[in-house]
């Protein structure tokens, strides 16, 4: 079996690594400088980073000069996927030219989804979308809107041509209360795009359960909460990923 890829994430709000609870606002724990948080991670053996401007994701300014400083650093030793914030022409070509591997947009993009269609078709697999989903009802990130059926909106990035999906489960991001495995399962079952995992990972069994799905579709996970909080090292989730 394939292994599943992990990518640490690597949150910062107000210049420092943060970590939500369900992604709501009022809820951040604070964890130091991002770039001290992604030099461990690369030291125990990560070859991807989620790196996120919450700030910007949530309309409140950004972190530009911070996570500038952790591209400039890191972006030659691992790939870095930035999210945040990014929905829109302005915002995604400054995000392009930072120098990362690929780009999220986040679900708050899709409230046009003719740009998106076209920023697809534009750069290929330097673009991610991001699938924030409750229920099957999607919720951007950053608004108080109730977004479309998040399957309706998959079939309309599958005729765009998208090459990649974050699939979070938003009632159990930052919660470390298992992943929602049938979504994951769902999602994967209706594109042959693959699919990356998103929120409630607990444990290193969350890990395995996640890995049991590469064979449908499921290409990665991000880990968020549990590593900050001590549940697991990188170094045992890579090892259950990896199938070691």
């Amino acid at each position: 079996m394939p292994k599943l890829i992990l990518l640490p994430a690597v949150d910062v709000s107000n210049g420092l690594a943060v970590r939500l609870t369900r992604g709501q606002t009022g809820t951040e724990a604070t964890h130091g400088d991002p770039l001290d948080a992604a030099r461990d991670f690369l030291d125990q053996g990560a070859e991807w980073l989620h790196l996120v401007d919450l700030d910007a994701a949530f309309g409140r300014g950004d972190n530009a000069d911070v996570l500038r400083r952790v591209v400039d650093e890191l972006a030659g030793s691992l790939s870095i996927q930035l999210s945040g914030g990014i929905r829109d022409e302005v915002s995604l070509n400054r995000a392009l030219a930072a120098g990362v591997r690929r780009v999220n947009l986040g679900s708050a993009a899709l409230a046009n989804p003719d740009w998106v269609a076209s920023a697809i078709l534009e750069h290929g697999d330097r673009l991610v979308v991001g699938l924030d989903v409750r229920g099957s009802t999607l919720v951007p990130r950053g608004t108080t809107d109730i977004g479309a059926d998040v399957f309706d909106t998959l079939e309309l990035l599958e005729s765009a041509g998208c090459s990649r999906y974050i699939v979070t489960d938003v009632d159990t991001d930052g919660a470390m209360s298992g992943p929602n495995l049938q979504l994951l399962s769902d999602v994967a079952n209706r594109t042959n795009t693959p699919v990356i995992a998103s929120g409630g990972i607990a444990t290193l069994d969350d890990i395995a359960a996640i890995r049991d799905l590469v064979n449908v579709g499921v290409e990665g996970a991000i880990l968020g909460k549990a590593l900050y909080a001590g549940a697991f090292t990188l170094t045992d989730a890579l090892a259950v990923a990896n199938g070691d």
